[in-house]
């Protein structure tokens, strides 16, 4: 079983961490924690060196309980959403776990929803936290 983690270093995506190494536990499964980060001009790879180095952590603490994982900070012109979603797609993923922050509606029409995104185009079940 392979279990995906949209990490963007906030504390529902922490949430969706611990909840997706529960799961590893109990289904024997690889877990892969992906990042996204914007393209654009000002990114440097100095910002994509920290992003990896963010999630290096959690690489050790998934080992130290036999977790098999692995991390990956995409740069893509696509939103986050499409990222998680098309490596999904790609990577044969049996779940996807990411966390749900609260907004307004006026916020999700404005903002758009990557978790939303998630949820109706994922080509597998998706599980939210908060």
């Amino acid at each position: 079983m392979k279990i995906l983690v949209g990490y963007d270093r906030s504390n529902v995506a922490k949430e969706a961490l611990k909840l997706a190494k529960k799961h590893a536990k109990a289904f024997d499964a690889k877990v892969f924690i992906l990042t996204t980060l914007a393209q654009s001009n000002e990114l440097e790879l100095v910002d994509i060196q920290r992003a990896e180095q963010e999630m290096e952590y959690m690489i050790t603490a998934l080992k130290e309980d036999n977790i098999s994982c692995e991390i990956q900070a995409i740069v893509s012109l696509l939103s986050p959403g499409e990222v998680l979603v098309q490596f999904a797609k790609e990577n044969e993923i049996d779940e996807i776990v990411i966390g749900l922050r609260r907004k307004s509606k006026v916020g999700k029409l404005i903002f758009g929803s990557t978790a939303q995104f998630v949820i109706l185009n994922a080509p597998c079940p998706v599980v939210s936290v908060n």
